[in-house]
């Protein structure tokens, strides 16, 4: 249980506090006991502008994007310094805020900072001058330079609040970039450490910027006239909200949205092996994670089998207090999402899904909150709704196949391509299998993001690439010099 409050009245805008010109407010709930503890200001368009006007004088004045990457990096690793610093009050701040589990938080700061330092490391790639000769001409040549775009919108969700902000700030940052952040509105006081860290890291005044407001507002930051480049992780509604307003614009946007990845456990796999596997690839952080491989697809012949490996893990994993070090699955991070949750597993009875574990209703011994049973469902096929809408819950689907090539249909047979896994005890054919799928990325007997290589959705799942040394290229142009020797 949270023993934090924390009420503000302000954002950070060119290196300060500021207070609001709102007086609207956002309350901040721990949803593992329904308790508000905090808020902060619902900012206007006021506001808005103000964030982009610093950043934009940030960016155009002498400094961030002048001073060269490595000189850049420097900063960024003074950054990574303080905000580890700060690792224990941020972790308390993002389990009171969403209720992802302690431990899992505690990793948030080391995360943001191992990306800082990725990016940092970067430098040299950023100012590289790439010379290309006119082909066929002796005396002519072209040197390719990035630059950086300008102010970069960066828009967060409140799964993991700190760590899918870090994977845009760290590229835009050593591109040169300056930045607006809006948080989600479950979890906007997490940023306010990172801030905290700017200032004592010394990051210049309008470089980071930090806005709270409600979704009414946030097309003021989108569409403003001075945000070169927006990014976005969330919903795959509200992205394509976003991406027709950035299409409007001719406003590059990167979108990292939703999923419902395919777990293949093939005939030969180690069930043992795949079942100590399960809470990290299927349903980490309570099922609140984009590449979750909710969906998970067994072979008849061992159908029976896997469904009760899938079921004993996910009831007997721990339920309960976020702030438990031993507690694996938490609350839903808010009311409206708890809500959602509880129809789908109603959804699911209805169409006839049979109830392998869990079901409607609080779990055992938890009487407040925004819980619901960690529930799954066998004898799925992949037409429900269940089988093919995110859920973005506890809830996992066992589906049967017949063959490799059924299973590759399945897996492919959904809006979504964002992750994926395949169990077996052929990993160099897991691999090969692992192409057939129509998914930005696949593991093989396991599933984790590596933040030096590419990390993206394909189909309704998203648009563009986050992590490794081609997120950078979201935040830069492309510029031909020609010239002659």
């Amino acid at each position: 249980m949270t023993t934090l409050a924390e009420y503000h009245e302000d954002n950070f805008i060119s290196g300060d506090w500021v207070k609001s010109l709102s007086d609207k407010k956002i309350e901040i709930v721990d949803p593992s006991t329904e308790e508000i503890w905090g808020a902060v200001p619902a900012s206007s368009a006021e506001d808005i502008d103000a964030a982009v006007q610093a950043a934009s004088r940030a960016f155009r004045g002498t400094g961030w994007s002048d001073i060269g990457a490595p000189a850049r990096a420097a900063m960024m690793i003074r950054l990574a310094e303080e905000f580890e610093a700060r690792a224990e009050r941020l972790a308390m701040i993002i389990t009171s805020e969403n209720g992802t589990g302690i431990t899992e938080t505690r990793q948030a700061a080391g995360h943001a900072g191992k990306l800082l330092r990725y990016y940092a490391g970067l430098a040299d790639y950023v100012d590289q001058v790439d010379e290309r000769p006119f082909p066929g001409v002796v005396d002519q040549f072209t040197e390719v330079v990035r630059q950086p775009r300008g102010v970069a919108a960066l828009i967060a969700p409140w799964n993991f609040p700190v760590a899918l902000v870090m994977v845009k700030l760290a590229p835009a940052l050593i591109a040169g970039c300056t930045v607006v952040i809006k948080p989600a509105s479950e979890t906007p006081l997490d940023l306010r450490v990172l801030m905290e860290a700017a200032q004592a890291a010394g990051i210049p005044e309008g470089v980071l910027n930090l806005i709270t407001c409600g979704r009414d507002v946030v097309g003021a930051l989108v569409e403003h006239p001075l945000v070169a480049k927006v990014a976005f992780t969330g919903s795959t509604g509200v992205g394509r909200l976003l991406a027709e307003q950035c299409g409007r614009l001719l406003r590059p946007v990167t979108l990292e949205l939703g999923g419902k990845s395919a777990s293949i456990v093939l005939p030969d796999a180690n069930l043992d092996y795949f079942a100590s596997m399960l809470n990290r690839t299927c349903l980490r952080n309570t099922g609140q994670t984009c590449y979750n491989s909710t969906r998970i697809l067994a072979p008849r012949s061992i159908y029976n089998e896997v469904v009760d490996a899938v079921a004993t893990v996910v009831g007997n994993t721990s339920i309960g207090d976020p702030f438990d070090p031993a507690t694996v699955y938490g609350p839903s991070a808010s009311k409206k999402q708890a809500a959602t949750v509880a129809d789908y597993i109603r959804i699911g009875q209805e169409e006839g899904a049979r109830v392998a574990v869990g079901g409607s209703g609080m779990p055992e011994g938890i009487t407040r909150g925004y819980y619901n049973k960690p529930t799954v469902f066998a004898d799925v096929n992949n037409q429900m709704r269940v089988a093919r809408e995110e859920i973005f819950g506890p809830v996992l689907v066992v589906i049967p196949f017949e063959d490799e090539n059924d299973a590759v249909n399945i897996a492919n047979d959904s809006p979504f391509g964002l992750g994926g896994s395949i169990f077996t005890e052929d990993p160099k054919h897991g691999a090969a299998l692992a192409r057939r799928i129509e998914s930005g990325s696949v593991g093989i007997n396991f599933y984790g993001s590596n933040l030096a290589a590419p990390f993206g959705g394909w189909k309704d799942s998203g648009i563009g690439m986050e992590y490794g040394p081609e997120a950078i290229g979201a935040y830069t142009r492309m510029k031909s010099i020609h010239r002659k020797r």
